[in-house]
């Protein structure tokens, strides 16, 4: 028997956007959203909305932006809108009186293939690792993160040149769809979930992806070079991977890459190189880095080419 389904949908960046107006354009019945509180931000530290918010509110939806979860004005007003299945996408972690709120369960899209690459940044993780393919999951929440029984799975392939940011955005389009397919599944009682330590057995190595903080986006030039490309596509655009320079004087900057492309040329040290017109390269003893995008400190991001028209860099040096 098919079910009648109220949807209260849970998220927060433009990553949860895509699904939320996926759940819309396929006529689900969405009674309610919950995003994060809005922030300052900018200059001027004006109240900035979030994506989803700003989606809901031009949608006409009706939404909530708790700050704590088991606050009781903000269960009430949850129990309130009488949902009986609820969808989380790129959101904080629930409380159990949260997630087992609803009759038919809270399922969460998680962006890679679980259990693989459970955590804060399983894109980033997938690229930095060097794989040449990850995923789309939906699972039910647990109580553990990322352990719950998984639904359903959509495998992707990673390109050579796949940047965080490219990936971010074919997953984001992939994960609509298969949280639509998966509700479809919910509505129609033809759910069939597969237990994650099941998976285990036919796992070498589990693989985390933490959160990434700022100290593990330097770029370690003692690193093999292919490490070293792996990690600035895994970074870029966001958090992205950084150098620490020195200037002749013993001043210290930081140099942003977006992006770079491995030169098949070896040397025996480590160093930065420059013609002051056209390039930088970062020779290494496993391979020479040519720095396309970059971001020098307290300047904006600019093509290398276009950054070296205006500035010289003939005094940094690799700190």
């Amino acid at each position: 028997m098919k079910k009648d389904l109220r949807i209260v949908f849970m998220g927060t960046p433009d990553f949860a956007v895509e699904t939320l107006k996926s759940l819309l354009d396929h006529d689900f019945n969405v009674v309610g959203v919950i995003t994060a509180p809005d922030k300052p931000a900018g200059r001027g530290r004006k109240l900035r909305q979030s994506a989803v918010k700003e989606f809901a509110v031009a949608n006409g939806l009706t939404v909530l932006q708790p700050v704590k979860f088991k606050n009781e004005e903000f269960l009430t007003e949850l129990k309130n809108l009488n949902a009986n299945l609820q969808v989380v996408v790129a959101f904080r972690m629930l409380p159990e009186v949260v997630w087992n709120m609803p009759e038919y369960g809270t399922f969460n899209l998680h962006a890679s293939l679980l259990p693989q690459y459970r955590g804060a940044a399983p894109i980033n993780w997938a690229i930095i690792n060097g794989e040449k393919q990850t995923g789309i999951t939906t699972f039910f929440i647990e109580k553990e993160i990322d352990t719950g029984n998984i639904i359903d799975q959509v495998t992707i392939d990673i390109e050579p040149n796949e940047s965080a940011g490219t990936l971010h955005d074919k997953l984001m389009i992939k994960g609509a769809e298969l949280v639509a397919n998966t509700v479809k599944k919910i509505e129609e009682g033809n759910v069939t979930t597969i237990d994650q330590e099941d998976l285990f057995k036919t796992t070498d190595e589990l693989k985390p992806a933490p959160k990434i903080f700022k100290e593990d986006c330097e770029i370690n030039f003692d690193d093999n070079i292919n490490n070293i490309y792996n990690k600035i596509r895994g970074l870029s655009p966001y958090p992205c991977a950084w150098i620490k320079l020195t200037r002749e004087n013993g001043e210290e900057t930081n140099m942003k890459v977006y992006e770079a492309t491995i030169i098949d040329e070896n040397s025996n040290t480590t160093a930065i190189k420059t013609d002051g017109k056209d390039y930088i390269h970062i020779e290494t003893k496993t391979g020479t880095l040519a720095l396309l995008d970059i971001q020098l400190a307290g300047k904006k991001r600019m093509k290398t080419a276009d950054f070296l028209r205006g500035n010289k860099i003939d005094d940094l040096m690799l700190a």
